[in-house]
C-alpha cells in the first residue's frame, strides 16, 4: 500500500479524496493555487504544495507543477479526482516516466475512450449498442450529409471532454454553421481540441449511466446504475439510484454491456458508462468517463462500497474481494448545490459564504468545502455541495431529500437549493417520468 499520495484537485472532491486516503493511513499532500491557500482541502492534508497563480492553466492544469510536487514530497501514487487533469493521457504518461502510479485507468485506454469516436467504436466491437452518427473527426460538409441521412434534431459534440462544453444542439441545416463554430471554438478552448462528431438526437432521452470498478487482474465489479436525467445545459443537477425507468432485465442488460467493455479495452480502476435511454425502451452507449464520477457517492450509499477507497487499494494492486454484479439497496438521491443564479439563467455567483449550517439527521450525507466566513472564486466549477440522501424506497428518499434541503442554509451568494426543491416536489419527478427536459420544462413553467 502506498504511504504518500498525492491529490492533484481541488474543492469538494479534493477533501473526499483526503479523508478516505486518512482512513487508509495513507498521508495526503494537497495543491493549492493562491486563490485557495486558505481552502479546507490545504488544511486537511499533511502536506500542500503552492502550484501557481488562481488561472486553473496556470495551476491545477499545469502538468510540470502538479508533478514536481508529488516528486519533491516524496509521493508514491497521484490521485486526480474529476474534472482538471483526471482524463488526460499525457499527465498519466507523466507520472509514469516520474514512478509515480496514477490511480485511474492506463494512458493508452484513456486515449482510447477518452475520445468520444474511438470510444463508440470500442464499443461497438463489444457488442454494446451506440447513438447513431458520424464514425470519426466531422466537417461541416459530413455534419450536413450525416444530419441529412439520419434526419433532425441533432447534437454537434467534443471528441473530448465533457460537462456538456463543445456541444451544440442543431435543429435544422440553416443552424450548423453557427452552431460548428460555437462548439468547435469552446471545445478548443476547454479542452485544447476542437474536433467534433454528430449524434442523432434521442428525444424525450433519459441519461442512466452504469459505474464500474476493474482490477488490475481482469475482474470486473458493477456497482448498478445512476439516473442523471435532471440536467442544464447537460450538466447535471440531481442524481438517484436506482433508476425508476429500468426494469430488472434492463438493467442487467446494461450492465452486462458495461462489463463487456471493460474486457474488450482492458480497463482498470473506476469509469462509468454512459448511456441514452429512449422512449422505445432501448439504451445506447454514448462515452465513458475514465474517472471518477461527481455523483458516485449516491452509489456508495446503495451499495456500502467506498468507491475512492477502493480505488486506492486496486491502483496498489489489490484485487477487489467481489466481481459480477455489486449487492445494493434502498434508493439514494444527490443533489448539487452550485454557486449560481437561477433567476439569471444559472450565472455563477462567486462570494463569500457568510452563513452556512449543513442538514443533519439519519441517512444524510453532504460532501463539501464551504466553510462559513469562506470566499467561493471565481475561478473554477460552481459546485460547492453535494448533499446526498438514503432511505429504504424511493418516496422515502425523495422526502428525506427535502427534509434536508429545508435544513441547509447558506447564505452570501446566490445557490441552486431552491431550483432543486422546485424538482423534487415536482409530479414529473415524484411519478419517476421524466427526461433530461425536465428541468427546463419545470423552469420555464414557474
Amino acid at each position: 500500500m502506498f504511504t504518500r499520495v498525492l491529490v492533484a484537485n481541488r474543492g469538494e472532491i479534493a477533501v473526499r479524496v483526503i479523508r478516505a486516503l486518512h482512513e487508509l493511513g495513507i498521508e495526503a499532500v494537497a495543491v493549492y493555487s493562491t486563490a485557495d491557500k486558505d481552502a479546507l482541502h490545504v488544511r486537511l492534508a499533511d502536506h500542500a504544495v503552492c502550484v501557481g497563480p488562481p488561472s486553473a492553466t496556470e495551476s491545477y492544469l499545469k502538468i510540470p507543477s502538479i508533478i514536481a510536487a508529488a516528486v519533491n514530497t516524496g509521493c508514491q501514487a497521484v490521485h486526480p479526482g474529476y474534472g482538471f487533469l483526471a482524463e488526460n493521457p499525457t499527465f498519466v504518461d507523466a507520472c509514469v516516466d516520474n514512478d509515480l502510479v496514477f490511480i485511474g485507468p492506463t494512458s493508452k485506454v484513456m486515449a482510447t475512450m477518452g475520445d468520444k469516436i474511438s470510444a463508440r467504436v470500442a464499443a461497438r466491437d463489444a457488442d454494446v449498442p451506440t447513438v447513431p452518427g458520424t464514425e470519426g473527426a466531422t466537417t461541416i460538409a459530413q455534419a450536413r450529409e450525416a444530419a441529412k441521412e439520419i434526419g433532425y434534431p441533432i447534437l454537434l459534440k467534443a471528441t473530448a471532454g465533457g460537462g456538456g462544453k463543445g456541444m451544440r444542439l442543431v435543429h435544422s441545416e440553416s443552424e450548423i454553421e453557427d452552431a460548428f463554430g460555437a462548439a468547435s471554438g469552446e471545445a478548443g478552448a476547454a479542452f485544447g481540441d476542437a474536433t467534433l462528431y454528430v449524434e442523432k438526437v434521442i428525444h424525450p432521452a433519459r441519461h442512466v449511466e452504469i459505474q464500474v470498478m476493474c482490477d488490475q487482474h481482469g475482474n470486473v465489479l458493477t456497482l448498478g446504475e445512476r439516473e442523471c436525467s435532471i440536467q442544464r445545459r447537460h450538466q447535471k443537477l440531481i442524481e438517484e439510484t436506482p433508476s425508476p425507468a429500468l426494469t430488472p432485465e434492463l438493467r442487467e442488460e446494461m450492465e452486462a454491456a458495461a462489463e463487456r467493455a471493460c474486457k474488450a479495452v482492458g480497463y482498470t480502476n473506476a469509469g462509468t458508462f454512459e448511456f441514452l435511454f429512449g422512449p422505445d425502451g432501448r439504451f445506447s452507449f454514448i462515452e465513458l468517463n475514465a474517472r471518477l464520477q461527481v455523483e458516485h457517492p449516491v452509489t456508495e450509499m446503495c451499495t456500502g462500497i467506498d468507491i475512492v477507497r477502493t480505488q486506492v487499494q486496486v491502483a496498489a494492486g489489490a484485487t477487489l474481494p467481489v466481481s459480477g454484479r455489486a449487492p445494493r439497496r434502498g434508493h439514494s438521491i444527490e443533489v448539487r448545490i452550485n454557486a449560481e443564479d437561477p433567476a439569471a439563467d444559472f450565472r455563477p455567483s462567486p462570494g463569500t459564504i457568510t452563513k452556512f449550517r449543513p442538514p443533519l439527521g439519519p441517512g444524510v450525507r453532504v460532501d463539501t468545502f464551504v466553510e462559513e466566513g469562506g470566499m467561493i472564486p471565481p475561478f473554477y466549477d460552481s459546485m460547492i455541495a453535494k448533499l446526498v440522501v438514503w432511505a429504504e424506497d424511493r418516496p422515502s428518499a425523495i422526502e428525506r431529500a427535502l427534509r434536508a434541503l429545508d435544513e441547509l442554509v447558506i447564505e452570501g451568494i446566490p445557490t441552486t437549493r431552491e431550483v432543486a426543491m422546485h424538482v423534487l416536489q415536482s409530479e414529473e419527478f415524484r411519478s419517476g417520468v421524466y427526461s433530461t427536459d425536465t428541468l427546463a420544462e419545470l423552469m420555464v413553467a414557474s
